[in-house]
């Protein structure tokens, strides 16, 4: 714009402090970028007000003079002013890119493999079969079908609120669970409901495959779904104007009140590297009051503070860079890397175990050349970061889906991403089978090292013990995977069909079978009897020339016989 009006400069430049006083003001409640030198989002503001008070002095201000050449040409010429303004911008975005690639792995190798403690582990690690109860079979995908159908019957909420994708797993009394809060459906409905708050949220028993909603006494105020002062990002912000922090997740404590878990982000390594988790912001969205927590003092009750996702790529890094930079590009020497999803190129993949109290992800570890074998797996504590590797080679988790979903390819059945536990000492694969809808209709066990055995069936306990039975060589391949084949589990064994007998040991001996362990007992009549070492194990107690009474079926005993 040309000052042909005779404007005073001074009047324009006050009236452009005042614009762009405006513009920042807005752009920084709308964006609400940390004020930290660490935070990129703190850099792309600084650069669009920059970019935003360059563009406005240089029309106001006579950064640009227009020149006329021809009739329908004109030539733009820009002033010493408007050189050193734009050459400002242009430094910050530079060094912005400068620090970037000086934070990076090729710098910093060592440093990043360091960031994740990995600390050896064994499959006594493992969840065994008698705790597979705390194995968060189901995917988000089919969570999501069931708060669906959960929601679409509560009349009073389904047409004022949504129900989010934001499933977050918890291990609510040792049991897996996902929770999920209700969403305001839109500006509108926030405008109309703003008053009661988000009644309340969802969880689902990946177990039992049942979904309940819980209704709040008091409606919840900040969350992700509000406008202005009431959304959940713009809260926090405003409390910790420098503290960078992860989007933030829905838990529920033990009692069921609801809380958002935002976990606080430290970069170790330059500017913009070595992303760490230090801790937590734990906000009640009722009455929005919110307390930071360092990683070491966050409550037992919350689950998750380090990303499942931020792990894996930890351990990459821990994986990958211990021998530097160029080992991890050109020679790969000793290089592993976690199972990676299927679907989308590069993103880890994992399961979930309830154990301790604590949430754990799970995930297989692969050589970098991505064969379709695991070396072995992690297990990780999501609330402490906690990360143990346990060597087992065998199958990885992609092969056992396809073992899982070739027994019933006639159905067409699709395998969830498995989790691992021991059955009876064995590594072993347990998952889902979904119909094209989305609903679970069976369970399959594949062995880790063997994924050729492979067991399905309609219900997990029939799964779990037909699995037993074949490892036992009970029962062939094709009877596990008959559903007319009927096996004993545990728990429903008829006792009244055993003798009690009283005999006197004159031998021991134990047997291993298909990596399961036996025990052989012979009486003072050469009787021999045998069990499995795991259902009998009071028999530690036990030696030869003992007198012991123990239940008898064709040979298998019991004991104690009770």
């Amino acid at each position: 714009m040309n000052n042909k009006k005779g404007l005073n400069k001074n009047v324009i430049l006050i009236v452009d402090l005042v614009v762009f006083l405006l513009f920042a003001a807005g752009l920084y409640y709308y964006s609400c970028p940390a004020m930290n030198i660490h935070s990129v989002g703190c850099w792309a503001y600084l650069g669009t007000l920059l970019f935003a008070f360059c563009l406005l002095l240089s029309l106001t201000m006579g950064g640009f003079t227009v020149f006329k050449i021809k009739k329908n040409s004109f030539e733009m010429k820009m002033t010493k002013f408007g050189h050193r303004l734009w050459a400002v911008f242009g430094i910050l975005i530079i060094l912005q890119l400068v620090l970037a690639g000086l934070s990076g792995r090729f710098f910093h190798a060592k440093a990043y493999s360091q960031i994740l403690t990995v600390t050896e582990g064994s499959t006594e690690d493992m969840p065994s079969v008698e705790g597979a109860d705390a194995i968060a079979l189901m995917d988000t995908a089919s969570a999501i079908k069931l708060g669906d159908r959960e929601i679409g019957s509560l009349n009073e909420v389904v047409s004022q609120y949504e129900l989010g994708y934001d499933y977050t797993q918890l291990n609510i009394g040792n049991r897996p669970v996902k929770v999920a809060p209700l969403s305001y459906a839109g500006f509108f409905k926030w405008i109309n409901n703003r008053g009661n708050g988000v009644p309340g949220y969802v969880m689902v028993d990946p177990v039992s495959m049942d979904a309940s909603y819980t209704k709040l006494d008091q409606g919840m105020t900040y969350v992700p779904s509000g406008y202005f002062g009431d959304n959940l990002y713009r809260h926090i912000r405003f409390g910790y104007p420098t503290v960078i922090f992860e989007d933030p997740h829905f838990e529920v404590d033990e009692e069921g009140n609801p809380w958002f878990v935002a976990p606080v982000v430290q970069y170790s390594i330059g500017v913009f590297g070595g992303e760490k988790i230090t801790g937590a912001i734990l906000i009640d969205p009722i009455s929005g009051n919110m307390t930071r927590y360092a990683l070491a003092d966050v409550p037992a009750w919350v689950d998750v503070v380090i990303p499942g996702d931020l792990i894996c790529t930890q351990y990459n890094n821990y994986a990958q860079l211990q021998s530097g930079y160029w080992n991890s590009v050109i020679g790969q020497n000793g290089c592993r890397k976690v199972t990676e999803s299927s679907e989308e190129e590069g993103a880890s993949d994992y399961g979930y175990i309830a154990m301790n109290d604590d949430i754990y992800i799970y995930t297989g570890v692969t050589s970098v050349n991505g064969d379709s074998s695991n070396i072995g797996f992690i297990i990780a504590n999501e609330r402490t970061g906690e990360t143990k590797f346990i060597a087992c080679s065998g199958a990885d988790e992609f092969s056992a889906m396809s073992a899982a979903e070739g027994e019933v390819q006639e159905k067409g059945y699709r395998a969830s991403f498995p989790s691992l536990i021991t059955v009876d000492d064995t590594p072993t694969y347990i998952m889902v089978l979904k119909d094209k809808s989305g609903l679970v209709k069976m369970y399959a066990c594949v062995n880790v090292q063997q994924y050729n055995l492979v067991v399905t069936s309609t219900s997990q306990a029939d799964c779990i013990a037909k699995y037993r039975a074949l490892l036992a060589g009970k029962i062939t391949a094709e009877q596990a995977n008959d559903e007319s084949v009927v096996v004993e589990t545990s728990s429903d064994v008829d006792l009244s069909a055993y003798e009690k007998k009283t005999i006197t040991i004159t031998r021991m001996e134990t047997i291993d079978r298909n990596g399961n362990t036996y025990l052989y007992i012979v009486d003072e009549q050469d009787n021999i009897y045998y069990a499995q070492y795991v259902d009998v194990i009071d028999m530690l107690l036990v030696e030869p020339g003992d007198t012991i009474t123990i239940l008898e079926k064709d040979g298998a005993f019991r004991y104690p016989a009770n």
